[in-house]
């Protein structure tokens, strides 16, 4: 694994705001982030030396994402009652800190202590057949009742079904696009009561509209929370399998 637990030594406030700067930097994903924070040890470090990196890799520049812009974000983010995690702190889940690629940056709306209780994830077709769906509720409000938090990803189908059966226990809904975008639109309901009464996080930036190449990345993040994860019909090709095949990966358990 890489460093993914490595405190900043810098002052908090300030590091946030680099370690955010990092995340959103032009071709900075998680695994480049923490491969640079293990070599540079903090965020603010690693940007001052990336522009440099970038031209002995050949490119003769790299777009970093400015301090007026991480400053506008986390402004947008308390304006909106949005919570920025970084993967330092304590409020982060420790199993998600855990995998090969774990986000550097949470957004998170609703409930931050559902992220330190024991989670199951639920994923399944988005045209699932009715007794799928009778399935996915019930099984989710069982483990819900012997206190495991249900995991999925606000789809259609057996995800709506999952934290629909989830929503008196605790529920997390992990979104491909922005925290405050509603996808599928039909669950904005949903959406709303999870953002009361559960939690919703995402790993992209507010306003961030869902895209095919998000959700495997979104993926990752349900089966990652996850002590196990539960595939209530699945297409051969589908995103559910991918989030089965990411959780067996993690060492994670597959039902």
């Amino acid at each position: 694994m890489f460093a993914a637990k490595s405190k900043p030594t810098a002052k908090m406030n300030e590091e946030k705001i680099s370690w955010l700067r990092l995340a959103r930097s032009e071709n900075v994903g998680p695994i480049t982030f923490f491969k640079l924070i293990e070599c540079f040890k903090t965020a603010t470090r690693a940007l001052e030396r990336l522009p440099d990196m970038a031209q002995r890799g050949g490119k003769k520049s790299i777009q970093i994402y400015s301090r007026d812009n991480a400053l506008r974000e986390i402004e947008t983010h308390q304006k909106k009652g949005i919570h920025i995690i970084t993967s330092y702190e304590d409020t982060y889940p420790d199993p998600l800190r855990q995998i090969a690629d774990p986000p550097p940056i949470l957004s998170a709306r609703g409930d931050l202590s559902l992220l330190q209780k024991r989670s199951i994830g639920v994923v399944g077709a988005r045209n699932a057949s009715g007794n799928g769906r009778r399935f996915a509720a019930m099984i989710s409000e069982d483990l819900g009742s012997h206190n495991f938090i249900i995991t999925s990803g606000l789809a259609r189908g057996i995800d709506t079904a999952a934290h629909t059966g989830a929503l008196k226990t605790g529920t997390i809904a992990v979104l491909g696009g922005g925290v405050d975008v509603v996808y599928p639109q039909e669950n904005q309901n949903l959406y709303d009561q999870i953002c009361k009464e559960g939690l919703v996080i995402s790993e992209t930036s507010i306003g961030t509209q869902p895209m095919a190449r998000h959700f495997p990345r979104r993926n990752r993040i349900i089966s990652g929370l996850s002590l196990g994860v539960i595939v209530v019909e699945a297409a051969l090709k589908s995103g559910s399998l991918i989030t089965a095949r990411q959780a067996a990966e993690q060492g994670r358990e597959v039902f």
